[in-house]
């Protein structure tokens, strides 16, 4: 079996002995072949779970030469390749039963980061032969502005920027390729923090500032835990389909702010209402879908800290 994740681009925090409880037992070949096709945020907190809970030998890739002394204190072998260099990534990926692909533009070019990795990654799956499963981490915002209305994922999707659009057809490309070998689950997620990526440093730099609107927008935001979590339990349940991987806080974006901020004893944002927002994005997710399959969250609620 390949199992193939892609993820948006550490710490495993708190998974531990509590993810055990979202896993139900899988008949795994002993010392299986797991590969991370990039290697972030969320890809080194997958990759170090999986490496020590797991029986895998992990190899993961990156474009930074930099990172690669890092990345092997985690994993059994490190590669540098872009996700669209289909002759690389095929040598990569020879002989692997599980695949990590951690992708992110970071401000960069997201049609050759996301969408032609996705590409690429289809090719040279369609030429391997064992039995492949594809998780994707994608992204809630893909849902645009509905003023606040609740969806899940049969909602359509309404992509407000050319980025987005094209990680809506990163999504497209994965599902349509989809087949009797090629199983594909995708988790949509909120807005990510954990340990290095707390609320508190993603706040602080609006202390005190002057927002447009009245901050009245919905906010979706999943815990790294979690992240990894649903990821661990996709793989070891075998999910196809598109899930939605938010907590159940059901905040604003003023609550998740003036809550921050208080905690950290920082100056409050004044919202100028007067002024129209500039959220691309302002739906409240369901998670309902992936909890009805069996995942319990390690966080229901938004960590403040």
């Amino acid at each position: 079996m390949i199992c193939v994740l892609l993820l948006f681009a550490s710490n495993c925090g708190s998974v531990g002995k509590i993810l055990m409880k979202n896993i139900t037992e899988f008949n795994f070949r002993i010392e299986m072949n797991f590969s991370v096709i990039g290697c972030g945020y969320v890809g080194q907190a997958v990759t170090s779970y999986f490496s020590q809970n797991l029986a895998v030998s992990v190899s993961v890739t990156t474009t930074s030469p930099e990172k690669v002394a890092r990345l092997e204190t985690i994993a059994d072998q490190v590669f540098v390749v872009r996700g669209n260099d289909s002759a690389n990534l095929e040598s990569v990926l020879q002989n692997q039963d599980s695949v990590l692909l951690c992708v992110g533009a970071r401000g960069g070019d997201y049609q050759q980061t996301y969408l032609q990795t996705a590409e690429t990654l289809v090719n040279v799956l369609h030429k391997l032969s064992s039995k492949v499963q594809i998780i994707y981490t994608s992204t809630c915002a893909i849902y645009g502005n509905r003023g606040g209305e609740t969806i899940d994922e049969n909602s359509p999707l309404a992509p407000a920027s050319e980025n987005y659009r094209i990680l809506a057809a990163t999504e497209q490309t994965l599902l349509t390729a989809a087949n009797h070998r090629l199983g594909v689950c995708i988790l949509r997620l909120g807005g990510i923090y954990g340990p290095g990526r707390e609320l508190s440093r993603i706040f602080s730099r609006v202390a005190g500032a002057t927002l447009p609107g009245d901050g009245s927008e919905a906010s979706n935001w999943v815990h790294l835990d979690d992240i990894v979590g649903a990821v661990a339990f996709a793989y070891q349940n075998q999910l196809q389909g598109v899930y939605n991987l938010v907590d159940d806080s059901q905040l604003c974006r003023h609550q998740i702010i003036s809550r921050t901020l208080a905690k950290q004893g920082l100056p409050q944002v004044t919202w100028n209402s007067n002024q129209p927002s500039t959220r691309l994005h302002n739906v409240r997710v369901s998670n309902q879908k992936l909890k009805d399959a069996g995942y319990q969250l390690l966080h229901p609620q938004i960590v403040f800290n």
